[in-house]
């Protein structure tokens, strides 16, 4: 049985959320910063939207993590990673039903090389 492209759709929104939320919570606990965004973790987050929005499997997508296509420049897949060990397991705590859906989301297999 196929997604419903609603499904697909409201998925990489909320993988899109999630990423923002990550990021928020590092730059709140190692930059300081509430509300705004540093300038580090603004270019982190511009730079994350536009390779989700640029993911070669669209709204079919695996979790980054789990991609066999690294398309994160090497310098921000560094940030990011800082960025997921930090805020991960934090989220459960945090944003306990966010936590869980991308957990959720982890375990899809990646589909085949587009």
């Amino acid at each position: 049985m196929q997604d419903h492209p609603a499904r697909k759709t409201a998925r990489l929104a909320r993988e899109k959320r999630t990423v923002e939320t990550m990021i928020a919570m590092y730059c709140r606990d190692h930059h300081g910063a509430h509300g705004e965004l540093c300038a580090e973790c603004a270019a982190l987050r511009e730079y994350a939207m536009a390779r989700l929005d640029r993911c070669v499997y669209g709204i079919g997508k695996p979790a980054c993590a789990h991609c066999p296509i690294h398309c994160y420049r090497k310098s921000m897949r560094e940030g990011m990673r800082g960025v997921m060990r930090h805020s991960g397991p934090r989220m459960i705590r945090e944003h306990p039903v966010m936590a869980i859906r991308h957990l959720l989301d982890s375990l899809r297999k990646p589909p085949a090389t587009p």
